[in-house]
């Protein structure tokens, strides 16, 4: 039998700093129906996620913003972490990345602190999404609406609001991809 995301292709946005747990939880569950899932950063060779406020594993980076191809993805996942999601807001490939993406109207799937690249690349305006509780000015600021809810969709862009939420963050991003 066939997974259900056999033939899709997912790219994870990260730089050093990600929250670990937000790459590897989603990322297991692509994989485990079918997906093949990169990573993409803004250097090559590897980067570093952390459990909260501590180093933890070194991931393999398969290329960068600059030379990615965009048209190979199905969906971007943007996992947050404060260290890295306050780098990535600023780095201008990152921003094309998602943008771009977002004007193909593909999945776009952010948790946590994720949702920081969203606001800096103006995609939260007019968007309903969820994020980590500190976030919540900062999505309302740019134009969105930001509620307390475990996992939202708002059209192609799934939002969610910590590494407790990430179950249901998988069953969306999942059904999202199925279609």
């Amino acid at each position: 039998m066939s997974a259900p995301l056999n033939g899709k292709r997912v790219a994870f946005l990260v730089t050093d700093g990600f929250e670990q747990v937000e790459l590897t939880g989603p990322r297991e569950a692509l994989q485990n129906n079918g997906a093949v899932v990169d990573i993409l950063s803004d250097k090559e060779g590897t980067v570093r996620g952390w459990n909260h406020d501590k180093p933890a594993d070194e991931f393999a980076v398969d290329a960068t913003f600059e030379n990615a191809h965009l048209d190979l993805y199905d969906a971007l996942v943007l996992p947050g972490g404060v260290q890295n999601s306050d780098t990535i807001r600023l780095i201008p490939g990152a921003q094309k990345l998602v943008k771009s993406h977002q004007s193909a109207n593909k999945p776009l799937a952010v948790i946590c602190h994720g949702a920081w690249l969203l606001v800096s690349s103006g995609l939260a305006k007019g968007k309903r999404m969820t994020s980590y509780k500190t976030l919540q000015d900062d999505i309302r600021n740019a134009g969105g609406t930001w509620v307390d809810e475990e996992v939202v969709v708002d059209g192609n862009l799934i939002s969610s609001r910590q590494p407790d939420d990430i179950p249901a963050f998988n069953d969306q991003l999942v059904r999202a991809l199925a279609v």
